[in-house]
């Protein structure tokens, strides 16, 4: 990580790709501003901890693996973020926060990043399409203006609410969310260079405005109306205009207002969460890298973008900032506009720091209804249904099981489990499927151009030895007939042996023995006879031996 950080310190670009990275940079920070405020408002929180987010986490692209990657707060967040601020308040969100942030460096230390890129198509999209679902429903009650008091409880339960709560539906914030919404549908189709969700809270706010300014009936909901905040003693309403401070993340409150303090106690009851926005982090960042290596031409590090990630994670919560991940969206309009280098997103950051002490005055205007709205086109976008729906259509049953479980865990339960059962069941999928793979065959008769006794057989064993495969394998080898005397294990196609196929070749060697059958290995690569000589598996006269091809095993016989 840190020569890839020398080396783009060092490297001098020239002046026009200075300049295309600093308009890609100002490109993805019009893009960032609004939806960085619109995904903390999701999360729970007041929307200038979204901003402080893509502030700091610029970060991530100096130390990452990644030169195009922008990060910031992202939608796949959501889900988990929002119960954390529903049960410990702002407090445990930004300690759950920075608890992920060291599992990801650990992670990236780890070497795990090759790990994260393999995780099952099904798996990401089941959870991607879940989280969508519950982003869109969270946001039907400003969507419709729709009279809740407490929007809480299981998926099913907040359903349950919103059917109640429809007679309640506002027209006036159905008729800006509705515009809003319009907006995004219509311009997405002109394919104009001019971000459409910029356009239409643009047109959300100012139609608002310019009704309430000339009939005193109409009103609804604005960021400005929605949240406050203290300064100096100081009550203010909608985006504070000051730059971010730095803060202990325990002073922070919890859900009932309090300092929330830090223990043992409560880094046991954050971890769960921490580990899911760990993986989730981890998984959305990789599938940037990947996309953007795709657009730019570069070549990503996983390993050095999860540490760079996690550096990224344990400094944002001391300026406010929440877990923040690369965003495919962002770092794809960035690409696009010219950006190629770490440049980019430092840019994207200044231009949301200024914007921040130049136009939260007008921030604060933006009607709540136009922001769900834009969650709304934001989850319809992440869910990829048609994605969802042809895997289902064209996969295996075993696969559209995985994609179907994930979906349905995201949206009837949480994160937290989704990702602890998704994960668990694509790795049983693996094992059971790389089990197929490994074959032990018999061969009774003559080999090549050799001739076998009666009392002789060959087994081939084709593939890895591991724990779920070793048994399977080795299994029909301890089955043989009285009259056999020889067995001769042909494993030139063994690409791995761990502890357990150790110990099941130990246990058949040590039964083959007390039948008086010698058993010969063949072909083994020599670190893996290594391995069997320190678990005390040696070459035994008359019991146990190795030879370096089949002629060897059977030059006795012939």
């Amino acid at each position: 990580m840190l020569s890839a950080l020398r080396k783009s310190i060092q490297s001098k670009p020239s002046g026009f790709e200075i300049q295309s990275n600093i308009l890609a940079g100002l490109t993805v920070g019009v893009i960032a501003l609004p939806l960085s405020m619109a995904l903390a408002i999701a999360s729970g929180v007041p929307p200038q901890h979204g901003l402080y987010t893509a502030i700091f986490a610029a970060i991530i692209a100096l130390a990452g693996g990644s030169k195009v990657n922008i990060s910031g707060p992202t939608a796949a967040f959501v889900v988990v973020l929002l119960p954390i601020v529903q049960q410990y308040g702002l407090g445990g969100l930004l300690i759950s926060g920075f608890m992920a942030g060291l599992i990801l460096v650990l992670m990236g230390l780890g070497k795990l990043g090759r790990l994260i890129e393999i995780v099952p198509y099904p798996v990401t999209v089941g959870f991607t399409a879940g989280i969508a679902v519950v982003i869109a429903t969270l946001q039907i009650p400003d969507f419709l203006g729709l009279e809740v008091d407490l929007f809480d409880g299981h998926y099913i339960d907040k359903l349950w609410l919103l059917i109640q709560a429809i007679p309640t539906v506002n027209w006036q914030e159905l008729l800006i969310s509705g515009l809003t919404f319009i907006t995004l549908l219509l311009w997405s189709k002109l394919r104009s260079r001019v971000p459409g969700h910029l356009i239409a809270l643009l047109l959300g706010s100012v139609v608002a405005w310019l009704i309430s300014y000339w009939f005193d009936g109409f009103s609804v909901a604005t960021i400005g109306s929605r949240f406050s905040y203290v300064v100096d003693g100081v009550i203010g309403n909608g985006i504070p205009a000051i730059l971010p401070t730095f803060e202990w993340p325990w002073n922070l409150p919890d859900a009932s207002g309090q300092p929330i303090g830090i223990s043992f106690e409560l880094v046991r009851l954050l971890l769960p969460a921490a580990i899911t926005i760990a993986i989730l982090g981890s998984l959305e960042s990789l599938l940037c890298a990947v996309v953007a290596d795709g657009m730019s031409g570069k070549k990503h590090n996983p390993n050095d973008e999860l540490v760079g990630q996690g550096i990224g994670n344990m400094l944002v919560p001391f300026f406010g900032g929440l877990p923040a991940t690369a965003a495919i969206a962002r770092t794809a309009a960035s690409v696009k506009a010219g950006g190629s280098m770490p440049l980019a997103s430092v840019v994207h950051s200044l231009f949301i720091l200024v914007a921040i002490l130049v136009l939260a005055p007008l921030l604060s205007y933006i009607p709540m209804a136009s922001m769900a709205a834009l969650l709304i086109m934001v989850a319809w976008n992440m869910s990829e249904a048609k994605h969802f729906i042809r895997t289902i259509r064209i996969a295996p049953k075993d696969d559209i099981m995985v994609l179907v479980l994930c979906f349905s865990l995201t949206v009837l339960f949480d994160m937290t489990v989704a990702v602890a059962v998704g994960m668990g069941l694509a790795a049983m999928l693996f094992i059971r499927r790389s089990i197929s793979l490994t074959a032990t065959t018999a061969i009774e008769n003559d080999h090549a151009d050799h001739h076998l006794p009666d009392d002789t057989i060959i087994y081939t064993i084709n593939g890895p030895l591991f724990f779920g495969t070793a048994r399977k394998a080795l299994k029909t080898i301890s089955l043989v007939s009285p009259e056999i005397r020889t067995i001769v294990l042909d494993m030139k196609e063994v690409t791995m042996l761990d502890v357990s196929a150790i110990v099941a070749l130990e246990s058949i060697a040590e039964d083959l023995a007390k039948k008086d059958v010698k058993l010969v290995i063949s072909k083994l690569q020599p670190r893996m006879i290594q391995k069997l000589a320190r678990a005390g598996i040696e070459a035994k006269p008359g019991e146990i031996e190795f030879s370096a091809s089949i002629a060897a095993s059977l030059k006795p016989f012939d």
